[in-house]
């Protein structure tokens, strides 16, 4: 029995997605030529995954003048939740405290993501408070 299809895009998709947030609905030309710009792709290996995206529900495609146009389906802020939560789940043993921890401890949070974090966090005013 097949296994039903993951809800994680992979790193392919994500790279697919962040095409077409960034430019919208695109032909399968223009996907293919800005992922060129990082690396060499096959356009039958966008297609391929195209349409894997299209039964997971991460695109969608409608008739465009030359061919189908493909759309992001998925949004960024919910495509950011799930890798974000399965990275949560499988290194920090679903612990986002862990992850927070980490970051702090490894240097990776400059001082101006740090006083973002604690404005969210209602520790500091924001800057156009008085």
């Amino acid at each position: 029995m097949a296994r039903p299809p993951s809800q994680h895009p992979t790193d392919g998709e994500l790279e697919i997605l962040n095409v077409l947030w960034d430019a919208g609905p695109s032909e399968l030309g223009k996907i293919c030529a800005a992922i060129r710009r990082n690396r060499p792709v096959a356009t039958t290996t966008v297609a391929t995954m195209l349409g894997v995206m299209l039964e997971k529900g991460f695109v969608k495609r409608t008739n465009g003048p030359r061919g189908y146009l493909w759309s992001a389906r998925l949004s960024q802020g919910t495509a950011a939740k799930r890798v974000l939560r399965r990275l949560v789940d499988r290194l920090f043993e679903g612990s986002a405290q862990s992850l927070v921890v980490h970051l702090i401890e490894s240097g990776e949070l400059s001082e101006k993501d740090r006083q973002e974090i604690k404005r969210l966090l209602g520790e500091e005013p924001g800057p156009d408070a008085c």
